[in-house]
């Protein structure tokens, strides 16, 4: 297998061989994650560009029509880096233009703590449910409000809210044990 040209490869890959699928994807996938890698300087975001990629091969395997796939390959990353890019500065233009939460200047210090906690918690939640549970919890924006700034659906948003709640509840302990 791993002696075959790429377009032979592509033609079986078009008969559904996962063995000449999996020869592409060892053959490209270093070379793509380094290109992915030294655009974002960020290891999960180039490995998902890359799965995703490849994902998107074998799901369109049969109507592909690539004539020289190192180069097709090389696009798929760049628009996927372009993409991502532009959805970190979107990211962050709603981050920075939500206002911050309000605290009491009376408040305890446990409730800053507290705050300060799960504000620290919520960092370390994907994307999409960092954002739904910062906007809905922290800035008190309504979830329909989310969904429609995000671009998804209410239950999408829904979904993300619920997920990153249960990841917060589970890490929320740990951080007090950790904390005390």
């Amino acid at each position: 297998m791993h002696l075959l040209e790429d377009t032979a490869l592509l033609d079986m890959i078009k008969n559904d061989d996962r063995k000449a699928f999996t020869t592409i994807y060892d053959r490209y996938w270093d070379r793509l994650f380094a290109s992915a890698f030294y655009h974002l300087k960020n290891t999960a975001a180039a490995e998902e560009i890359v799965q995703d990629i490849f994902v998107t091969i074998w799901q369109k395997r049969r109507g592909l029509e690539i004539d020289e796939l190192s180069r097709y390959l090389a696009a798929m990353v760049r628009y996927a880096v372009y993409r991502y890019m532009a959805k970190e500065h979107q990211r962050r233009e709603l981050h920075e233009s939500a206002p911050m939460p309000a605290v009491a200047p009376a408040a305890p210090l446990e409730h800053k703590l507290m705050l300060e906690i799960v504000d620290k918690l919520s960092g370390d939640l994907p994307e999409k449910c960092r954002i739904v549970f910062r906007a809905t919890k922290l800035y008190d924006q309504s979830l329909s409000d989310v969904a429609k700034q995000l671009n998804i659906s209410p239950k999408t948003a829904e979904a993300h809210l619920t997920k990153a709640l249960r990841i917060i509840r589970m890490n929320l302990g740990k951080a007090f044990h950790l904390f005390f």
